[in-house]
């Protein structure tokens, strides 16, 4: 008898352990640029384009609804789409004219901001920028 609680005590210790060196943490699958790629995302917490309470997001990105492009200040990089793809470039494409005022500042730990594309256009949908003006969702806005 005496054996058996060896045991127990020992797998219980043992679970314990391995617990505590694997951690809580949790994979959540994302659509990633293109069709059938996934992006895997290790942690708890809120997804990469919603900031947390006391965390600063590495990408800040000015989103201009109507054109649909991304620009990042940090790296003076656009994102736009074009030909069926995302594309990243130093300067837009004469066709693509955005409005300098129309955009809102969009915070993300995603250095591909198109891979959450979906989720900033149900948030900011084109042609809408007239409700996002005095009502504090225009420059310098996290979200």
């Amino acid at each position: 008898m005496n054996k058996w609680k060896e045991l127990v005590a020992f797998c219980a210790i043992s679970l314990f352990c391995l617990g505590a060196m694997t951690g809580c943490t949790s994979v959540s699958l994302t659509a990633g640029d293109s069709p059938g790629s996934i992006e895997h995302r290790r942690g708890n917490g809120p997804p990469p384009w919603a900031p947390a309470h006391g965390y600063r997001a590495k990408h800040s990105y000015r989103y201009y609804p109507d054109s649909r492009v991304y620009y990042e200040r940090s790296r003076g990089v656009y994102f736009y789409y074009r030909n069926g793809e995302w594309q990243v470039s130093a300067s837009l494409p004469a066709e693509i004219r955005i409005g300098l005022g129309d955009y809102v500042t969009v915070e993300m730990d995603a250095d591909r901001p198109y891979v959450y594309h979906s989720d900033v256009e149900a948030k900011y949908p084109p042609g809408q920028a007239k409700k996002w003006k005095g009502k504090g969702k225009k420059k310098g806005k996290k979200w």
